[in-house]
Order: structure tokens, then C-alpha cells, then sequence
């Protein structure tokens, strides 16, 4: 429960926290911290620079577990995206969380004026347009718990996704929001104008799931159309955009409809195996047990959205007494829920463990931490690059210098010749129009090695960064005086370092980008 709140203290504080911060923000002892931020650590799941703590990409698998399991984002995602296209306006897939929603997806568009949240961002049902889709379903207990969260935080100070309310709310705005249930239920449909912050206008519309209760056929999810009043006002919304929106949702439930569950792969085994090891290694300073917890949520994914506790234990490699404790307690935290028949399954919080500042992450983002760690121990320059739009230039987007007093002087942002560097000519290599026997040398061997081809004395050497379909999307190097490696040395002593570093950062790249678009710049 300790290393939960860290991650959640470190999410509300947008990725990064000192440790004194996060000593404040607990209320745990310094020590504590210390010792759950060194097994987090150890896990890839944060980053301790200094005295901050930053999340780190590999967090993400936690939110991938949910998103694998409940399966929409891979199902849905191509036709939200398209609706995006089709009406040049953000389109959004948003899930319950009690009495608050929670993105899974979002189709953004590029505007000076953007309206998104990130995915795994919690607001409160009342103040949008899916909640009085999702409060149709609730019961009376649901009903009371919601009155109790707006009585003990008026002005929705616990969701730091949206503004704040000027004033507390009042009865009037409990009983708005049960009007516009009575509404979305009589509708199918549901309008926020303006509920979150002036200007912005939703319209959202139920995506009904294909395997009925009774006669009723519950939520899966819930579509919306977000623009704001200069484009759109609430009534447009509903008279233009609303009919197009609910064609997309159509489409969507017949993708449901026909889509078989998952062919059963091989469960996963013995995901925790590798915590005796490391507390073997790191003593006191790590907490296998937290440690041990969170692999039991990487269990569930793709195939295997409910589990019983035998099933846990066995993906696990734990005790069944260790991994019923820890399933407990995330029941007790709101992240697994019984599903009946002795299963679990996860809940959209885990998508609170870090997911919306990550997913918001870079390729620069990602690679920086690591090409530090190379540039302090090759003591040499290292630089992230991508092809420009033509394919005649590169471009310059990550860079870590060494301390020397003759090295080579790059900035962010620089251009150079694609076909004259081993940048270059790695980005080249991928594709096939442009095949040579020089840029086929270069994929078959995995890397580029430019002897003072750009600048006399400059020697360069390049690896190729891959995406999760195997393209090359980036390319990693350094460069140096060609008076401190030889050619050979280049090969045999640099090349298997930028090519760990580049497996690195390619591992962070592909849990990143699963359910999330990472740009390259």
C-alpha cells in the first residue's frame, strides 16, 4: 500500500517528485521512501536522479495489463481515430471508475487550441458527458457514494485532471446532474456544455457490449465528439455531429459483435521469480514484497481478463498465500475486483499507477535518461536523431555531450545531410526505394561506421532504433575525433554498447507506444 501511494503521489505530481517531496506528500519516513523508490528502481519502474524521482516507460505495463484485458482500445481505436478524421475534432473512449471516468483512448488533433485529456485521467462523472451514460446503471448504493465524495469534496479538488470549481457545489448542481441522467437514459445520449471549464463542449454516445444481461445490454464503454464553442456550440454538436457519432458507435458494436475472444496463448509463468535474486543483491534496500504484488497485476492481459487465484499464483511463481494477500489488497485499494466464481479482474485505477503523464511521453523523453548512462560510459558524445519528412536531411532531437575539451558541437534541432552521416544513412537503410549496395551492407550488419566522410577528423557511428512493427523510426550514434577509436575499436568496443542502449531504449519505445501515439519529436 506504501509503494502504491508513492506511484500515485508521483502521477498527481505529473512524473516527477523529490524525494523530500515525496516525503511530504505520504507522510512516510525518509527511509521508507528510500527503500521504495530503490525497488522501483530496480523494477524500471521510476528513475532517481539526484534527489528526484521520475516515472519511467516501463511503468506502463501495468496500465497495458488493464488495457490488454479489457481489449476496446485494440478493438475501437482504429474507428475513433477515423471519426477524428472524418469530423476534425477530438474523439474520445472513456470507462467507469465508480462515480468518475477514466480514458482509454483518445484521437487528438493538432491545433493551437487542443482539447484532450490523457489516457488513465479520472473527472467526475457530473461534469461530463459520459458520466450520466454510466450513472443510468447505477444502483443506490452507487447513487449514495457519490453524494458522499461531492459532500466531502465540493469543489473536486481530488481529480487534478480538471479545474477546480470556483464554488463549492450545491444541491442544484446534484440534482442537474440527476436530470441529465434521467435524459442520456431516455436520449441515448449525453451533451457536457461547459461543465468542465468555459469553452469546451462534448457529446457522448453509449457503446454497448455485445454479451447481454438479461434483456439489458450493459456499458462497455462510451464514445464522445470534445471540440469547443468557437467551432461548436452544444446544440451543433447534437444536430451536426451527433448522427455521425452514433454511425461510428454503430460500427463499433458490430466490431464487438463479430470480433471471437482471444485465442488462449500460453500463460505466463514464474513472472516473479526474479524478486529473490534481487534481494539477494540489494538487502535491506529492497522490498520484494512490493515488489512481488506489483507483478501479480502484469498477470492479467490479452486472453486472460479474469483470474482465480490458483491462475495468479501459477503466472506469478508465488506462494498462494503471497499472492492472495496481495490480491487483497489491491481489492482494499480499488485495482482488482471479484468477479465472481473465484476470479479477479482488474480495475481502470490501475491506470492511476503513472499512465497519464506517461502517456503524454516522447521518443526524446524516453531516450535521454539512456543515452546519459551511455555517454558516461563510452566518455563520448551520443545523439537521437529521425528522417525528415523529404528523407534528404536529419534531424537532431536528443542529445547527451561529453565533458571533453574537444568534442563534437551539435544542437537539438540541427540538420544535416542524411546521406553523408551514419544517422543518415541507418534511417536510409530501411527503406527500400532508395537501395544501394552501401545502404544494404548497413541493414544486413545492423549499424553505420562514417570515416571523415562529413567533416575531416569526424568519425561516426550509428544503430538503428526499431518501433513495435520492427521500422526503423530513429536511429542512435556517437561521434568523435577519429584520433580516439580506431575503425576497429568502433566495432568492437562501441558498437555492442550503442547496440544495448538502443535494445533499452526500443524496450521503452514498445511498452510506451502499445495503446499511446509517442512522437518522435
Amino acid at each position: 500500500m506504501r509503494g502504491i501511494a508513492v506511484l500515485r503521489e508521483l502521477t498527481e505530481a505529473d512524473g516527477t517528485l523529490s524525494l523530500s517531496g515525496l516525503e511530504r506528500a505520504t507522510r512516510l519516513a525518509r527511509s521508507t521512501v528510500d527503500r521504495i523508490t530503490a525497488t522501483l528502481a530496480r523494477m524500471g519502474y521510476v528513475r532517481v536522479d539526484g534527489r528526484d524521482v521520475h516515472l519511467s516507460p516501463r511503468l506502463m505495463e501495468l496500465g497495458n495489463a488493464y488495457l490488454a484485458a479489457l481489449r476496446l482500445p485494440a478493438l475501437l481505436a482504429s474507428r475513433a481515430d477515423a471519426l477524428a478524421d472524418e469530423l476534425d475534432e477530438s474523439v474520445s473512449l472513456a470507462v467507469a471508475d465508480r462515480d468518475g471516468i477514466r480514458f482509454i483512448h483518445q484521437a487528438t488533433r493538432r491545433r493551437a487550441m487542443s482539447l484532450s485529456f490523457r489516457i488513465g485521467d479520472l473527472l467526475p462523472a457530473e461534469r461530463t458527458a459520459p458520466g450520466p451514460l454510466f450513472a443510468t446503471e447505477w444502483t443506490a448504493t452507487d447513487w449514495q457514494r457519490w453524494r458522499e465524495r461531492r459532500a466531502a469534496d465540493p469543489r473536486d479538488l481530488s481529480f487534478t485532471a480538471v479545474p477546480p470549481r470556483k464554488y463549492g457545489a450545491d444541491a442544484r448542481d446534484d440534482d442537474m446532474f440527476v436530470s441529465r441522467t434521467e435524459q442520456a437514459a431516455a436520449n441515448g445520449w449525453a451533451l457536457d456544455d461547459q461543465l468542465i471549464e468555459p469553452g469546451l463542449v462534448a457529446v457522448s454516445v453509449p457503446v454497448r457490449s455485445p454479451h447481454p444481461v438479461g434483456d439489458h445490454r450493459p456499458l462497455a464503454c462510451v464514445a464522445s465528439v470534445v471540440s469547443h464553442t468557437s467551432r461548436h456550440t452544444a446544440h451543433s454538436l447534437r444536430t451536426t455531429l451527433l448522427p455521425r457519432l452514433r454511425s461510428a458507435v454503430a460500427q463499433m458494436e458490430e466490431e464487438l459483435l463479430r470480433t471471437p475472444p482471444p485465442t488462449p496463448g500460453a500463460p505466463p509463468s514464474d513472472l516473479a521469480l526474479w524478486t529473490g535474486a534481487s534481494k539477494q543483491r540489494l538487502g535491506r534496500d529492497f522490498i520484494e514484497s512490493l515488489a512481488r504484488g506489483l507483478t501479480v497485476l502484469t498477470a492479467f492481459g490479452e486472453g486472460r481478463p479474469e483470474l482465480t487465484l490458483t491462475e495468479v499464483a501459477q503466472a506469478t511463481g508465488l506462494a498462494r498465500a503471497t499472492a492472495r494477500r496481495a490480491l487483497i489488497t489491491y481489492e482494499h485499494l480499488d485495482l482488482v475486483t471479484p468477479t465472481g466464481d473465484r476470479t479477479f479482474a482488474l480495475t481502470p485505477r490501475v491506470l492511476s499507477l503513472g499512465f497519464p503523464p506517461l502517456s503524454r511521453t516522447t521518443l526524446p523523453d524516453i531516450a535521454h535518461p539512456h543515452l546519459s548512462d551511455l555517454t558516461s560510459r563510452i566518455h563520448e558524445s551520443t545523439s537521437l536523431a529521425v528522417l525528415s519528412d523529404s528523407g534528404e536531411e536529419i534531424q537532431y532531437t536528443a542529445r547527451v555531450a561529453t565533458g571533453r575539451v574537444m568534442s563534437v558541437n551539435i544542437t537539438l534541432g540541427t540538420r544535416l545531410p542524411a546521406h553523408a552521416t551514419a544517422l543518415g544513412r541507418v534511417l536510409l537503410s530501411d527503406r527500400t526505394t532508395t537501395d544501394t549496395d552501401t545502404l544494404t551492407s548497413i541493414r544486413s550488419q545492423g549499424y553505420a561506421l562514417v570515416d571523415e566522410e562529413l567533416e575531416e577528423g569526424l568519425r561516426s557511428l550509428a544503430v538503428p532504433i526499431r518501433d513495435r512493427s520492427g521500422r526503423v523510426v530513429s536511429a542512435l550514434n556517437t561521434a568523435m575525433h577519429a584520433s580516439r577509436h580506431t575503425l576497429r575499436e568502433c566495432v568492437t568496443d562501441l558498437l555492442p554498447e550503442l547496440t544495448t542502449t538502443a535494445t533499452r531504449i526500443e524496450s521503452d519505445l514498445h511498452t510506451a507506444a502499445r495503446y499511446t501515439h509517442v512522437p518522435l519529436t
